[in-house]
């Protein structure tokens, strides 16, 4: 073999290492399909969506100041938002640092050294003062200065792989933060209507307490004058002390939806002053078709998305780090035996070195961590499809629940009207002459009994409606 066959074989024989000798890849883990939320499914935007139902900030829909205000101070105030700004800002910080590490890199050093030289040592000849050969020993102060660079190239895409998977987690962690918003937002919904229902509620029973005691103070009145025996005010009565019994328990519900509203808004240091206003009027507001459409808005999908998208890019990192990684390298200093000396011309020093690191045999450990990626990757895309389906029965049960609950209040609109009736009959007789005041508030107390029922159905109506929207992601639209 001549020198020219011998010099091209050396300089072939890295291509033929890269070519044959990278560690051998398994990738032979499956991997699971996402939840086709389209299948058998219109995706067409139904006309109550397209008109913005439901608004990302739904809750303004009520008109209600005090709600509005509530729900600004959670959103403001609340250490679940704190903890989602976080993690948002922890995701970015990390994506960022992973795009540094895909760019060049440049560092000044400078260093000084007292050392004594070895008269035994390779160097021995230094330690001997000898100043016609320039040594001077045998001690010195070494100076060094300089630039060093180095890049890595990223031939095969690690490094983008990695930071699109940063940039995957930083949008889902935005998603959350949203998710986090509804939640809170619908939480304190439900408790403010709550509350609303139920000094509703002590309001008809205070009204009620006052007819019964009516009719408690004309039977005593009557069996006084001896007209009545004292057997017929017993179940009045009754019927007071239960009452009683039902507006001190009011008052107790009251006082723990606003101790968890305060809570929710971080303000527990200054009391809640919640008035009393009307409830929503019950009606319909659900879209023609509740599909995956609507279900594309919920931040929790988003979120379960984006963590997907950036476990695929983690899987195309695992794959590049079994291919080898090329590193440029440079430097440009100033190195002298003696500080005097630093800065001739003649201490300067430079190079550049091409390196290449190549993965041969590592006991498995790429395979490993490609193994490990993949199957983190499966498990964010079984969560997907799970919360695919969880949300699904969400719309399903919560629409359900609405339907029921506003033909429920329609029927006992019709009750409460019939009811109504009867008083104002018994109120006609009394106009007449016919009956005694007290018949007229024996016969308001079942009317005003049915109001109560009648605004129980309407604030779980209200609470359906909260919950059906907060299942369809509060409207929601992924940036």
């Amino acid at each position: 073999m001549n020198r020219n066959s011998v010099f091209v074989t050396t300089a072939l024989l890295p291509l033929f290492v890269l070519m044959a000798g990278c560690a051998p890849m398994h990738d032979d883990r499956q991997s699971l399909s996402q939840q086709a939320p389209a299948a058998n499914v219109d995706t067409t935007l139904p006309a109550a969506l397209k008109n913005g139902w439901p608004d990302s900030q739904w809750w303004k829909a009520y008109h209600d100041p005090q709600l509005n205000a509530l729900i600004d101070s959670t959103l403001r105030n609340s250490p679940d938002m704190q903890v989602a700004e976080q993690r948002i800002q922890l995701a970015e910080a990390q994506a960022k640092a992973v795009e540094a590490q895909d760019g060049p890199e440049i560092d000044f050093s400078a260093d000084v050294e007292r050392q004594r030289m070895s008269a035994e040592g390779l160097m021995g000849p230094f330690a001997i003062t000898d100043p016609a050969a320039g040594t001077t020993g045998p001690w010195y102060t070494n100076g060094t200065f300089g630039l060093t660079a180095g890049w890595n190239l990223d031939l095969w895409g690690k490094n983008r792989a990695e930071v699109t998977a940063r940039i995957g987690a930083v949008k889902a962690r935005e998603a959350e933060r949203e998710q986090t918003r509804q939640l809170l937002a619908s939480g304190v919904s439900r408790l403010y209507w709550e509350w609303q229902t139920q000094a509703a509620l002590k309001t008809v029973l205070t009204q009620i307490e006052s007819e019964q005691q009516n009719v408690i103070t004309v039977d005593r009145q009557l069996y006084q004058n001896g007209l009545t025996s004292s057997v017929e005010g017993v179940e009045t009565d009754i019927d007071s002390g239960k009452t009683e019994q039902q507006l001190n328990d009011v008052s107790g519900k009251m006082k723990v939806i606003e101790a968890r509203l305060s809570a929710l808004s971080n303000s527990q240091s200054t009391a809640l002053k919640l008035h009393s206003t009307k409830l929503p009027v019950v009606e319909s507001q659900l879209p023609s078709q509740l599909g995956y459409s609507l279900l594309a808005r919920r931040p929790d999908l988003q979120a379960a998305h984006w963590y997907i998208e950036s476990s695929l890019s983690s899987i195309d990192a695992a794959k590049a780090a079994f291919y080898p990684d090329v590193n440029l390298m440079a430097f440009l200093q100033q190195d002298a035996l003696h500080l005097s000396d630093l800065f001739r011309h003649s201490a300067q020093q430079m190079g550049v070195t091409a390196g290449l690191t190549l993965p041969i045999f590592d006991s498995g450990r790429l395979n490993a961590n490609l193994d490990i990626t993949k199957a983190q990757s499966n498990l964010t895309v079984a969560n997907y499809n799970k919360a695919v389906v969880d949300a699904v029965n969400d719309v399903a049960r919560a629409a359900s629940q609405v339907e029921t609950l506003a033909q429920k209040n329609r029927h006992q609109q019709q009750i409460e009207h019939d009811a109504q009736r009867v008083v104002g009959l018994a109120q006609a007789r009394f106009n007449a002459g016919i009956i005694a005041g007290s018949r007229v508030s024996e016969a308001k107390i079942p009317a005003l009994r049915e109001q109560c029922n009648g605004l129980v159905l309407q604030g779980q109506w209200l609470d359906a409606s909260i919950q059906l929207t907060s299942a369809l992601g509060g409207g929601y639209h992924a940036s």
